[in-house]
């Protein structure tokens, strides 16, 4: 298969979860409504932050909120593509689902990976993520310019793209280990680092959440690119970041289905 044959094969997948979540109306009501509530003790920040005129680094409350409402967005892709399939992945090789899998004439990755889709988890903050970032751009008076908008498009592209080897590979784990939970909720946990600006912690562990554990990669370039305050070391940084990662991940993955023993023989 070719790309566009994983391109066309990812909507078909995409549509038929749509499809089947809104068979079980009441399901995917209760799945946003929770997310809503999440949202909402998340935005405890932007209070705090607005509360106290908090200044972070020269970065002003409404600068702050630009960095908020881009975690919240990339948040709400990663809950709805994602999630739903890092998750899963442990009980596939516990239960010897995965067997199934690597019979397909399609990439066993990529089935794992991108099999699930769970739009009532994204919607709400992709919305409210836009709008605090609208609002952002609106008080901090930043050039509304194609530059500023392709930039921003574009590392929240790039933030996007990192996110799926950051989880994928300590998921990987799970080939070697009986259970991957904790190892999983440490990453998430790291997740929520990006609720502020990178320049709250210090230098050293800025350096390790950029080129070592690219935490920081992930929805802190965008809003710096748009302040004009992105290292161009950064943005070249960025554009090696997607293949290496992603390059890293597929061989760690290939590696551990080679030593894949199946759970049901």
């Amino acid at each position: 298969m070719n790309i566009k044959d994983y391109i066309r094969l990812y909507f078909h997948m995409v549509k038929y979860n749509i499809m089947a979540q809104m068979e079980y109306k009441v399901n995917f009501l209760l799945s946003v409504f929770t997310e809503v509530g999440f949202l909402l003790a998340k935005s405890l920040y932007i209070i705090v932050v607005f509360s106290i005129g908090l200044s972070i680094n020269g970065a002003t409350p409404d600068q702050i909120l630009m960095f908020i409402g881009s975690y919240t967005i990339i948040t709400g892709i990663m809950d709805s593509v994602y999630y739903p399939n890092i998750a899963s992945i442990p009980s596939y090789v516990q239960n010897g689902e995965l067997d199934i899998y690597l019979t397909k004439p399609v990439s066993c990755q990529f089935l794992c990976s991108f099999r699930k889709f769970d739009i009532g988890l994204g919607i709400p903050n992709v919305l409210a993520g836009v709008i605090m970032v609208v609002i952002s751009w609106g008080r901090t008076g930043t050039d509304v310019s194609i530059i500023n908008i392709v930039g921003y498009i574009c590392f929240t592209l790039v933030g996007c793209i990192v996110t799926y080897p950051l989880l994928i590979i300590p998921t990987i784990l799970a080939f070697r280990l009986i259970r991957v939970d904790a190892l999983q909720n440490i990453i998430f946990a790291l997740w929520d680092f990006n609720n502020m600006p990178m320049a709250i912690y210090h230098k050293n562990m800025q350096r390790i959440g950029v080129f070592l554990i690219p935490i920081f990669l992930i929805t802190n370039f965008a809003p710096m690119f748009v302040f004009g305050i992105l290292p161009k070391a950064y943005m070249l940084y960025s554009i090696v970041a997607i293949p290496l990662f992603v390059w890293i991940s597929i061989l760690l993955w290939n590696k551990a289905i080679k030593n894949y023993s199946s759970a049901s023989s």
